[in-house]
């Protein structure tokens, strides 16, 4: 059972809808009893950090959330602003974040994007910097949705999954163990966004 985690932050219908397409079973719930008997978690997320951290610390969800990724070994991916709340802070706010993953989330640099829009917008590609079992059979032209104006530095580089060029090199995915974080939104990635999600779907 895959759960997709309600907090009032994500296009949690969108990525049922995905999940269906690729025939997952999916919940979307913010009740902890459920998201304790998930056997993998989807948490997405658009919006701002702090608002995202004050939203699980509302609902009680992170005891939870902790107690499932970080003692369970529960497979997650994080999603956007799921992704970056896995880091430990973010230039966006005060509050501290999961600390799931070591780093921070920092703004673009605007002295690199000079030429460039923030946010980030449109599609892109990412150029895998390490094998793992979620970019399985994705082609080397596979292109994902991305809408951010702030990206997460690794502190450790052997984290990194992916990266995607925008005036500079930054991490667009990560992986440490059961904890995955992508900053793009496969939800509406079409055809490569559906293998990525069959590929968390199918992850053991």
């Amino acid at each position: 059972m895959i759960i997709i985690v309600n907090y009032n932050m994500g296009n949690v219908g969108s990525i049922l809808n995905m999940l269906k397409k690729v025939g997952a079973e999916g919940i979307i719930s913010s009740d902890p009893e459920v998201i304790l008997r998930a056997e993998k978690l989807i948490l997405p997320g658009v919006g701002a950090f702090d608002q995202g951290v004050a939203n699980l610390e509302n609902l009680g969800l992170i005891p939870i959330l902790n107690e499932k990724v970080l003692v369970q070994a529960t497979p997650i991916i994080g999603i956007c602003l799921g992704m970056q709340l896995m880091t430990e802070s973010s230039e966006e706010g005060k509050n501290s974040g999961l600390g799931w993953v070591k780093g921070r989330t920092v703004r673009f640099d605007r002295q690199r994007t000079k030429q460039l829009k923030i946010p980030h917008m449109g599609w892109d590609v990412i150029i895998p910097r390490k094998e793992s079992d979620l970019m399985d059979g994705l082609s080397h032209d596979a292109r994902f949705y991305f809408v951010h104006s702030y990206h997460v530095l690794c502190e450790n580089t052997a984290d990194v999954l992916t990266t995607t060029t925008y005036g500079y090199e930054f991490a667009s995915s990560f992986q440490h163990g059961n904890i995955f974080g992508v900053q793009f939104h496969p939800e509406k990635s079409h055809k490569y966004g559906m293998k990525l999600l069959k590929n968390f779907v199918e992850y053991l």
